[in-house]
């Protein structure tokens, strides 16, 4: 570490203050890690207004806010879906929209926390500079969420008691790596890969355009998570790192059993039992389940955590097939496709004006 321009070396003079966890003052301000500032500069420049980037006056059907086919309702096909009427469906999909949304809002809001709590317990300074954008980030992601669920669904479903589980363990863990793995690798890891469903099958514009711009924020926050514990994993011992993978094992298997929306079948009062049971052996489901995990399996493996334990549960999830996954290439995409959004966004503005203008 360099000691250039200070009296003491600044490993010695580090400042920190306990507080459940530690903050960490770090007195080395010359240039950091080229990646991580890379990733600095690009949180900067990539920052966006939900007021002028989304359209709002977007009109939604609630009885069928994402505008997808039945066959992808979590039910559809069951006794429950069959009685129900038309009304009843369009409830049901409504309701589940809202349930989605909410959890999606929830997440975001953990992720608000723990990217503050990274910016003072993070030991190094180019990291510090990184997660402060992060931070601006997931404030504008709380915001369109919360907006979207009050003004368009107008519904909105409390925290899953899995994703709080979850939460609890990451915000409540005072080594700042566990924030980096339970947050950028695991929760938003599993946020990519819904709202990239979203975002990809759903014929709603304003969610599509909304996941779409969340998503190229997030592949970033995923970058960061990766280069910082790529670094630091290393210098574990091998007791740390079990300790890490059995962590990630715990929190894969909370997420696969959890997420089965039992809020909006009790709240709807129609035949809970029945509908989990169908979800528990659908085929669609499953393949659903399946696929939440498609950016979390390489993640893991990039950044050591893919011994043992790890294989062995993704191979018992039917997930180990991931690892092959490319994921610069998926954050590459994530980025193209927004930039496409902004474009048909910016043409559809500028055909308007033309025909204000009397133009064909």
């Amino acid at each position: 570490m360099s000691t250039r321009i200070y009296a003491l070396p600044v490993e010695q003079t580090r400042w920190q203050v306990p507080d459940g966890s530690t903050t960490v003052f770090d007195w080395e301000y010359d240039e950091g890690r080229d990646r991580l500032l890379g990733l600095y500069e690009k949180g900067k420049q990539k920052q966006w207004d939900a007021n002028e980037r989304i359209d709002w006056s977007t009109e939604i059907d609630l009885n069928d806010p994402m505008g997808v086919p039945e066959e992808t309702i979590a039910i559809y096909g069951t006794r429950v879906w069959e009685r129900l009427g038309a009304k009843e469906r369009g409830t049901v999909r409504h309701h589940l929209a809202a349930w989605q949304f909410s959890q999606f809002l929830h997440g975001e809001q953990g992720a608000l926390i723990c990217s503050s709590k990274i910016v003072h317990t993070v030991p190094d300074l180019d990291s510090k500079f990184y997660a402060a954008t992060q931070v601006m980030d997931e404030a504008r992601h709380v915001e369109v969420y919360s907006r979207y669920l009050r003004e368009k669904l107008r519904l909105a479903y409390p925290i899953n008691p899995g994703l709080k589980a979850l939460l609890n363990d990451v915000i409540a863990d005072s080594r700042w790596d566990m924030t980096y793995l339970g947050m950028q690798v695991l929760i938003e890891g599993l946020a990519l890969a819904a709202f990239s469903l979203i975002r990809d099958h759903a014929s709603e514009p304003l969610a599509k355009a909304l996941n779409a711009y969340v998503m190229q924020d997030e592949a970033r926050h995923v970058a960061f998570g990766r280069l910082a514990l790529r670094d630091y994993y290393p210098e574990l011992t091998e007791t740390e790192r079990n300790e890490r993978e059995e962590f990630c094992a715990e929190a894969c298997h909370l997420m696969q059993q959890r997420f089965l929306g039992e809020e909006v079948w009790r709240n709807l009062d129609v035949d809970a039992d029945d509908c989990i049971s169908h979800m528990r052996s659908s085929e669609h489901y499953r393949m659903f389940q399946t696929y939440l995990f498609s950016r979390i399996v390489p993640t893991l493996k990039d950044i050591g955590l893919f011994g043992t334990r790890m294989r062995d549960t993704f191979a018992g999830m039917g997930i180990i097939g991931f690892e092959q996954q490319d994921i610069d290439t998926l954050a590459k995409q994530d980025d193209d496709i927004a930039e496409a959004f902004d474009k048909e966004r910016v043409a559809q503005v500028e055909q308007t004006i033309r025909l204000a203008s009397g133009e064909a």
